[in-house]
């Protein structure tokens, strides 16, 4: 419709029965636009829970893995969490210990090292927790940019 005064569409939006939303207040002239607000917010909110669903992102991912586990079964965990890091999920590595288990950290420890060194190339890491918090060690690795 053109630029237009703010009495002039404001009087426009009356006779017409709408609102006169402001669309770009940023602009100069500010861009507004005749609607009805009530249907206009309800398809913004819409917009912008769309856009919510299609994010992506802060998703932690747990594995956990108990001090004396195979090498082979070690190496499965590892391909999963390769996955989740490639899928652009973070992911905590925990060693669980349990009874005596818990005597003997450096065996988590160990894991752990083996773990960093495979994850090396896609993951880097966040956090680690090398002290033993209720009988677990945990890292946390996140995908490289």
């Amino acid at each position: 419709m053109g630029i237009k005064s703010l009495e002039e569409a404001l009087r426009i939006a009356q006779n017409r029965g709408v609102d006169l939303v402001e669309i770009a207040p940023q602009n100069n002239p500010p861009v507004c636009k005749l609607a009805d607000f009530s249907k206009f917010r309800y398809e913004r909110e819409k917009k912008l829970k769309e856009a919510r669903k299609k994010q992506k992102g802060g998703n932690v991912k747990e594995l956990r893995v108990r001090p004396k586990i195979g090498a082979h079964d070690l190496d499965i965990k590892i391909n999963q969490m390769r996955g989740f890091v490639e899928e652009r999920d973070k992911v905590r590595f925990t060693v669980v210990f349990r009874g005596r288990e818990m005597e003997h950290p450096d065996q988590g420890r160990l894991i752990f090292g083996r773990v960093k060194e495979k994850m090396a190339d896609i993951a880097s890491l966040e956090s680690e927790d090398s002290r033993m918090e209720g009988g677990r060690l945990s890292l946390m690795f996140t995908p490289k940019k």
